[in-house]
């Protein structure tokens, strides 16, 4: 069997294949994305707010989201219309008071059932595959059924997140698929919320400022200019793209599956090759991102006011360069971390960063390479905790310690982040295990004393607040409140 033989998009550019090192779902990703950010720019000026009404415009992201999506997947598309119709009948037909809950059930397990047929039935057999699109939508459905919800509360009883986001209207059919299924974002994301998508249509996502208080004259701004950041995007995407076709290959992650490999290869080999490895499989989401963003961008998306990175799904710069795992961990798929603070960490009193957790891995999938990436991570996030409060008080007192200690920082992060996430994208439990016996658990071992040793055997430091000098005392106990000012 082929690699290709279960995949239901277009074979219209299967001739291409023999000139190009991608397949043919890799090239239809690529040419419907180049053809998205084309009419991007088209619903951006010729279909502006300003020129035709919304649901022209509802209409048009629609259509082409559709087509996308056929040209991409095939029958297969029709899950990406199958989800987003059973979660508005639930809409329709559930207690305002649980619909929410409803919905969320509804998609989770909709996902799953895609998740786990692509795992046990098809087996990874191509790259491009369903999933993606659908994960992005069940964020979408979810987040409007959670500002439906709150559409019902008084405002005392919600966050501001919540309050700005809440709905007071249920979506048109017209509205709820044009949002679900638009082109721009149908995909690679980012998924946004459905006040920034009405927002989007109706021209209220750039606003009209005005001059300070002394003055009562209103200046209305053009429009800014998306095409900047645009041609920066596209040239990072491009950037990407080219690292990942010309270098993946040199540094398969499969490798570490072989015996070889496992056998043959030093200690410090096997670091080195997971932390390459891994980030140029990075490159791959790098790609997809910011090409998706530039997208979003060209047809109007993402303004904050200062720059077009309202909806930026990564931040590369931070996260390959970040000082902590948090920092690195914030930069990463940035739209899925604020859907899971909107409809989970938000509003679970109890247990919050546990149920968080258990969302996340159900929403991604059921392979077990995710579950040890998610142990891993939320023991290294504990681990990293405990250290940054004992040890960054006795950096803090000069410029050349503090660089000191985000050097050290900045290479601990690196070796911590391909350690655990080399798993994710092995995706197998067996191998995963095998490699992390032949590197002795050590970063695991590690972040165990840094929980539960370290406190004990390390003199805790206390701010100086006169001279900001940090000073150990003599004999480890609890954190003091300095200690937490400064964490």
């Amino acid at each position: 069997m082929t690699d290709l033989e279960n995949y239901a998009g277009s074979r219209l550019l299967e001739g291409l294949s023999g000139y190009t090192s991608l397949n043919v779902d890799q090239l239809n990703f690529i040419v419907s994305q180049l053809v998205a950010l084309g009419l991007a720019g088209l619903y951006r000026t010729v279909l502006g707010p300003a020129k035709v009404s919304p649901k022209v415009r509802h209409i048009f992201g629609l259509l082409f989201g559709i087509w996308m999506s056929y040209f991409c997947f095939g029958y297969q598309a029709l899950h990406l219309a199958g989800l987003p119709a059973v979660c508005y009948l639930v809409l329709l037909t559930q207690k305002p008071s649980i619909m929410h809950g409803a919905v969320l059930f509804t998609a989770m397990l909709y996902l799953s059932v895609v998740h786990l047929h692509r795992q046990f039935l098809e087996d990874s057999s191509f790259g491009l595959d369903i999933s993606g699109p659908l994960m992005v939508i069940t964020q979408k459905v979810t987040s409007l059924a959670f500002s439906l919800h709150d559409g019902l509360k008084d405002e005392e009883e919600m966050t501001e997140t919540q309050k700005h986001y809440a709905l007071k209207k249920m979506p048109s059919l017209l509205e709820f698929f044009s949002y679900s299924l638009m082109f721009p974002s149908i995909m690679a994301g980012p998924a946004i919320f459905y006040k920034d998508y009405i927002d989007f249509i109706e021209g209220n996502s750039i606003a009209t400022y005005k001059k300070p208080a002394q003055s009562s004259k209103t200046i209305v701004v053009r429009d800014p200019s998306p095409l900047r950041a645009v041609c920066q995007k596209m040239t990072l995407a491009l950037i990407c793209a080219l690292v990942f076709v010309l270098f993946l290959p040199r540094f398969p992650i499969s490798r570490v599956k072989e015996q070889n490999f496992i056998e043959n290869t030093t200690f410090s080999y096997k670091f080195w090759y997971l932390t390459v490895a891994t980030s140029l499989v990075r490159a791959k989401y790098y790609f997809a991102w910011t090409l998706a963003d530039a997208i979003c961008n060209n047809a109007g998306l993402g303004w904050d006011g200062e720059t077009w990175s309202k909806f930026s799904n990564v931040d590369i710069f931070h996260f390959e360069f970040g000082t902590s795992l948090k920092q690195s961990i914030d930069s990463w798929n940035k739209g899925t971390n604020s859907w899971l603070r909107f409809i989970v960490y938000k509003r679970v009193t109890n247990y919050s960063t546990l149920s968080t957790f258990v969302l996340s891995a159900i929403w991604h999938g059921f392979y077990p390479g995710y579950y040890l990436t998610f142990l891993s991570g939320a023991l290294f996030t504990f681990a990293a905790r405990s250290m940054r409060r004992l040890l960054r008080p006795y950096f803090i007192t000069t410029n050349e310690s503090k660089l000191l200690y985000d050097l050290i920082t900045f290479s601990v992060t690196r070796f911590v982040m391909a350690y655990i996430t080399f798993t994710f994208v092995l995706l197998e439990f067996r191998s995963s295990i095998v490699i992390y016996d032949k590197l002795y658990w050590v970063w695991h071992v590690l972040a165990l004393l840094a929980i539960y040793v370290a406190p004990q055997i390390i003199p805790k430091a206390q701010l100086n607040h006169k001279n900001g000098i940090a000073m150990a005392l003599s004999k480890a106990g609890p954190y003091s409140d300095a200690m937490g000012k400064i964490d």
